[in-house]
């Protein structure tokens, strides 16, 4: 205990530091870097989501520049400034550089504070107990059904899920905003298939499956599943300094040192315990914030019927939007990947594994599947409410977002359509969004890290206490990486999107695989994820520059215009699903032709230089050597008396013959 509060104490002088350093930068030479959260949508599909299913948290720059003379325009002290070409532009312009709204930075101290309080109480309840991988991973298989559920909920609606949500149908309609749907229906179909199974072999992490029947090799699954959950801890901490510089006015880069310190906080001093207790706080957060303020916001002057704006059938609202038919492979493709890309994600099998039985870990992705879609409703009717206002008739001192700014519209609708003390607590809800989903990342990251590399390829054999130790290290390492990603980069955002294609291409099928099929094998594993990392490396990635080396065709169709009444379009087909199906594909045949090569053609296990298979009954037959079972001694007296009675068949077989 001495040691931890020693700990503890560094950690607080480093922060404030860090702070202070901040507060002596000149104002009028700092370079203003914001990010913005969004979900996957027409342009650039994860709560996983959430947990994410969840999400544009593209982040971009802005020159610096001497402050100008600036007149106070609203109650909050937004100062606007007095740029004309920025004032022009509504995807550049600023709208906002003013003293701190000193009201909502006490809403977000309030709120600090009593999460802070809720996560070191959650683990002082803990206290005496054996520190093993599965208290503090875990917490002890012991969390009650009613925390379960909410933390699996709190879980998925994060930050992406909301901020994402919002802008999604603020710039390209409900249709296109499939992730909050998509991830929370993800969350029935993980209840249906996948919790019961893994709860029942009492796994730790979602890589133990692969670890116990591939070996070492089963931690290359670490790779796409852990760099995908540090990303988006990084693009969402980002995207949380981005909205208080725009409500509050407050250093965004202090705004994400914070935030990192306090969820590092409570998650290195309860483990899983503290995470999911403070995540039940910040469901209720998020549930009264945005409830409370949405009347508000349908209700201003500046905002008309969501309703009365239509399409061009002149039947359907304007926000619901509309898939054009070259676009339907896209939309296909990003509804998949929503789907079932949101199932292999650590921070939702974390909670399915820490449940107290099977059937209760199916209980808890129904309920949180519930919870996801009931907040879908005030998410996507702020994005409503954003498409239907006049921003010219707000406070707001630029035209109505687009482009960059265009992510920050529930913000700006919590800022210019709710009053104060509605935004207070809209705000508060925001920021306890972001920090449910960042103290769950950095506790997923880090398990599979600690657990699935540390200890099954580097140190086997090492103690409980040892890889309780290199969690806490290697979480403080995580937290410091995204951290330092979301201040210092601007496209955290697009390696995020990346790594959650993987996620979907890479890892869905070999968990479908390793679960459901028993003649997978190690050769089959590493093929198909080297086929997968490639294919869709080779397709392209126009976010991160990639260019397209490959290509699966085209969907053409009409799209006239007044231009050009003869107008073709060309969209892409569902390219993701492709790989995804070709790596599945290539895990079974691959699998499929080493097992009947080595267990029917008697060939030699000498041949066998990944160790798949071994010889068993005096060499009479060859089987895989390792399954994905835990070991138990349940299991291994099981597997005795079926080798004892194997071998007593033959040994009569032979017997007979011999007489």
């Amino acid at each position: 205990m001495g040691v931890k509060r020693r700990f503890f104490g560094t950690l607080v002088i480093m922060t404030i530091c860090l702070v202070r350093a901040h507060n002596h930068d000149d104002p009028h030479t700092h370079d203003y870097v914001q990010t913005h959260d969004h979900i996957h949508t027409h342009d650039d599909i994860h709560a996983m989501g959430s947990k994410m299913f969840p999400q544009s948290l593209n982040k971009h720059r802005h020159e610096a520049k001497s402050k100008p003379d600036v007149t106070i325009s609203t109650p909050r002290s937004v100062k606007v400034v007095a740029d004309a070409t920025n004032e022009n532009s509504s995807s550049t312009c600023m709208g906002y550089d003013g003293d701190i709204w000193v009201g909502g930075l006490s809403a977000i101290v309030v709120f600090y504070l009593v999460i802070l309080v809720v996560g070191g109480w959650a683990g002082w309840t803990r206290r005496g107990r054996e520190v093993t991988q599965e208290q503090v991973m875990l917490a002890g298989r012991d969390l009650g059904l009613f925390v379960g559920v909410l933390t699996m909920g709190a879980t998925w609606v994060g930050g992406g899920f909301i901020n994402g949500s919002a802008q999604g149908v603020y710039s390209h309609g409900l249709v296109w905003t499939q992730a909050p749907f998509g991830y929370a229906l993800s969350l029935v179909l993980g209840g249906t298939f996948f919790a019961g199974k893994m709860r029942q072999s009492k796994y730790v992490t979602m890589i133990d499956p692969f670890t116990n029947k591939y070996g070492k090799w089963g931690a290359l699954m670490v790779i796409p599943a852990a760099v995908s959950e540090i990303f988006w801890s990084a693009a969402i901490l980002g995207a949380l300094g981005s909205t208080l510089h725009v409500i509050l006015h407050l250093d965004d880069d202090v705004s994400i040192i914070v935030s990192a310190v306090i969820a590092l906080g409570y998650t290195l001093f309860g483990g899983l315990v503290s995470v999911a207790y403070t995540d039940v706080i910040q469901i209720f957060f998020i549930v009264i914030g945005l409830f409370l303020a949405l009347p508000f916001a349908m209700t201003h002057p500046a905002v008309e019927d969501i309703y009365s704006s239509k399409l061009e059938d002149g039947l359907t609202p304007a926000w619901y939007g509309s898939v054009a038919p070259h676009e339907w492979g896209k939309w296909i493709d990003y509804a998949l990947l929503c789907l079932m890309g949101g199932i292999p994600w650590q921070c939702y099998f974390q909670r399915v594994l820490s449940a107290q039985s099977s059937t209760r870990a199916q209980l808890l992705s129904f309920g949180g599947a519930a919870i996801a879609l009931v907040m879908t409703g005030p998410a996507v009717l702020f994005g409503a409410v954003a498409k239907a206002t006049d921003w010219s008739k707000t406070d707001y001192p630029c035209p109505a977002p687009s482009g960059d700014t265009a992510k920050l519209v529930m913000p700006l609708t919590l800022q210019y359509l709710t009053p104060p003390a509605v935004a207070w607590f809209g705000l508060g809800a925001i920021s306890a969004a972001v920090m449910s989903s960042t103290d769950s990342s950095l506790l997923s990251a880090s398990s599979l890290i600690a657990r699935n590399v540390y200890q099954k390829v580097f140190r086997p054999g090492c103690s409980e206490r040892e890889v309780v130790v290199a969690l806490w290290v290697i979480i403080v390492c995580n937290c410091a990486i995204a951290t330092t990603l979301a201040i210092q980069y601007k496209s955290i955002y697009e390696l995020f999107v990346l790594c959650g294609d993987f996620t979907y291409v890479i890892l869905f099928p070999q968990l479908v695989l390793v679960l459901y099929w028993s003649k997978a094998n190690t050769y089959g594993a590493i093929s198909s994820f080297f086929v997968s990392l490639i294919l869709r490396l080779l397709v392209g990635d126009k976010y991160l520059g990639l260019p397209a080396v490959i290509s699966f065709g085209t969907i053409s169709a009409p799209c006239p215009s007044l231009e050009d009444p003869d107008l073709l379009c060309e969209g892409e087909l569902p390219y993701r699903t492709f790989v995804m199906l070709i790596g599945l594909v290539i895990h079974v045949l691959i699998s499929g032709l080493v097992y009947v090569i080595f267990c029917f053609t008697k060939i030699s296990l000498c041949w066998d230089f990944l160790y798949c298979f071994h010889s068993v009954h005096g060499g009479h037959l060859v089987e895989l050597r390792n399954t994905r079972e835990m070991d138990s001694p349940v299991k291994s007296l099981k597997d005795f008396k079926d080798k004892l009675e194997m071998q007593a068949k033959y040994v009569g077989k032979f017997g007979k013959k011999s007489a």
